[in-house]
């Protein structure tokens, strides 16, 4: 435990990226690690005590071990605005799951934490008002991350001007977006993929927006590919928003929520309101082919981003490849899959995920070579004789 104990107690980003690889072939938990310098989630005071780097990386480890994985593979000038910005879009997303909440607060509470992140003011009222009212099916680290935000919203505002207003777009694209959709009944699914499309941009397609703008404030050579990359980007979140849509079909069933459209599913003759874990249709599996095959085509899009990315910048190279190529597992395995009932019987292994990272890192610099590694990995992914071409503003993509 020697080694794991100097990750955290350097207060360099070189530790904290350390830590996380080291989280690839050795079952450490970070919390036990946190115990033995007094440092808890469960205890948010004690997190004073660190860095900002070590602050967030330590939240993004309890909130999401897939972004706590990626994020430090960013460049150092780039680390700590994006690992920001998730705790940001984090927040949201604890408003909008909250089930105490009625869609009247959440209503309320995104609009409050718009004005708290575009002005830094009035974190402290804002998360004393919201953390008495989340209940405990919000999970213990979102707690955690509600009583710390003003800590949050202080480290926000230490960046650039620029970078402090891709964030706060971000997140006021977001707050105000995702509140449409809670006050729907989304027991039988969204009526259509156009609104599948407004719904993954509500909560991916602008973060992929803020992310294209904050790669290129930190480079001018990648800021030559703005206006492609903006555009690319859109459709990017939403490739990875979809593999989560489906991969928690049931976890998101047991809420009474359902991201599904049911236009897709009207084609194969499959109506989304007799949706149980039981189902076992051939019209259902169709429809989940489908919306693959609809995925599939905006990760490629997902790749052609990542493309135009100079070659040399390998940590931002390998932050969207290891979320694309995750993805693309995942997608596999649901595809093998068609009759799963739990997200677990889809997730990717650990080992997969290893098989990612060196995958990623033996061909990331050659853009020939990932293209081929997409397009191998991927190709069962496309439904044969089937194609569909959304129109919608929010993301385009052509199958």
């Amino acid at each position: 435990m020697q080694q794991n104990n100097i990750a955290l107690q350097n207060t360099n980003k070189q530790s904290i990226i350390a830590t996380y690889q080291l989280k690839l072939t050795l079952p450490v938990d970070i919390k036990n690690i946190m115990s033995e310098t007094q440092i808890s989630l469960d205890n948010p005071k004690s997190l004073s005590k660190l860095s900002d780097d070590q602050f967030q990386a330590l939240l993004l480890e309890g909130v999401s071990r897939t972004f706590a994985l990626t994020i430090p593979q960013l460049p150092e000038k780039l680390y700590g605005a994006v690992a920001n910005a998730y705790l940001l879009c984090r927040i949201v997303d604890t408003i909008e799951d909250e089930v105490s909440l009625s869609p009247e607060q959440k209503k309320y509470f995104c609009s409050e934490f718009i004005h708290v992140v575009k002005t830094g003011t009035n974190s402290e009222p804002f998360a004393v008002e919201l953390a008495p009212l989340l209940s405990e099916q919000t999970i213990p680290a979102e707690h955690t991350l509600i009583h710390v935000l003003p800590r949050v919203i202080q480290i926000t505002h230490k960046f650039d001007p620029d970078q402090i207003e891709a964030l706060a777009s971000c997140v006021e694209t977001m707050a105000a977006g995702m509140p449409i959709f809670q006050a729907q009944d989304l027991h039988g699914g969204l009526a259509t993929l156009a609104d599948m499309d407004r719904y993954c941009y509500y909560v991916a397609g602008c973060v992929g927006e803020m992310l294209a703008k904050l790669f290129c404030h930190y480079s001018p050579e990648i800021a030559q590919h703005k206006d492609e990359l903006l555009s690319l980007s859109v459709s990017f979140g939403q490739g990875l928003q979809m593999t989560n849509i489906l991969k928690d079909i049931w976890d998101d069933a047991e809420r009474g929520v359902c991201w599904l459209p049911q236009d897709i599913f009207t084609e194969t003759g499959f109506d989304l309101k007799n949706l149980t874990p039981e189902t076992h249709s051939e019209n259902f599996s169709l429809g989940l082919e489908h919306l693959i095959s609809v995925a599939h085509g905006h990760l490629h899009n997902a790749l052609k981003y990542t493309l135009l990315l100079p070659t040399h910048e390998t940590g931002i190279r390998n932050f969207c490849l290891w979320a694309l190529g995750m993805a693309v597992l995942t997608l596999k395995k649901i595809k093998q899959n068609l009759d799963f009932n739990h997200s677990d019987q889809v997730k990717i292994t650990r080992n997969s995920v290893k098989a990612t990272i060196l995958a990623t890192r033996l061909t990331g610099r050659s853009n020939t070579l990932l293209t081929l590694l997409f397009n191998l990995t991927s190709r069962e992914l496309k439904t044969p004789d089937w194609s569909y071409s959304t129109q919608s503003s929010e993301a385009k993509v052509k199958l």
